[in-house]
């Protein structure tokens, strides 16, 4: 089943005139698989990460998640949408350095609703079992390594149960070591967790053991698998 369906994307920038960003892309992203981007960089990859997230709506073309149309709707609809359906793991972390690493992950869990901080703080603990750093949960963020910090927002991507994880380059800073760890996670999170799992990535290693490889040279697919 196809979770993620994209018709003829297109987006410009204006720096002052239009420079297209994507051109005409269309594809299709079935649910429970581990996709990865690649191209060279300013090729769209990323702009097509944002679109497919509903991060940015500035587009042309239609997108539907779920069978849903998502051209339209008003920033509070996709917001709502994003909680409940959709997790995002940035190239840098964007954690929170006053909070602990438990309060990093439970607080959307708890500002989404429906759940006490306690309960809201056991699943945290649950996704922090999960990256490996349950032993880290009193922790200043500031204390971990780029690494760990990573394992972090990865196991916040998850904490509300998202049908769909988007990954924006989430190695770019990282080690061979710690690269190797971060995709083992998102490996485990599709074929364990069923998740639709979209990475951008330059790693042509993990590239080559994703379900499937969507390649873009400017601002087009050139190749899908």
């Amino acid at each position: 089943m196809n979770i993620i369906k994209a018709i003829n994307i297109s987006k410009s920038f204006n720096n002052p005139v239009p420079t297209p960003v994507i051109a005409n892309i269309s594809l299709e992203i079935e649910s429970g698989t581990l996709s990865a981007i690649i191209g060279k960089s300013g090729c769209g990859k990323s702009t097509l990460l944002y679109i497919l997230s509903t991060l940015d709506t500035r587009y042309f073309g239609d997108l539907y998640i779920g069978g849903t149309l998502m051209n339209g709707k008003t920033d509070e609809y996709l917001s709502a949408f994003r909680n409940e359906n959709i997790g995002f793991v940035f190239q840098s972390q964007f954690l929170l350095n006053d909070l602990n690493v438990l309060r990093n992950i439970s607080l959307p869990l708890y500002k989404k609703g429906g759940i006490e901080w306690q309960d809201a703080d056991y699943k945290a603990i649950e996704m922090l079992k999960r990256v490996k750093l349950e032993g880290h949960y009193k922790k200043k963020v500031t204390e971990l390594s780029g690494g760990q910090q990573q394992r972090v927002a990865i196991a916040r991507s998850i904490v509300c149960s998202p049908q769909i994880v988007f990954a924006d380059e989430p190695t770019g800073n990282l080690d061979t070591q710690n690269t190797k760890i971060i995709f083992d996670l998102f490996r485990e999170i599709a074929s364990e967790l069923n998740k639709t799992v979209v990475v951008v990535t330059h790693d042509s290693d993990f590239a080559g053991v994703c379900d499937r490889i969507i390649a873009m040279e400017d601002g087009k697919i050139i190749h899908k698998s």
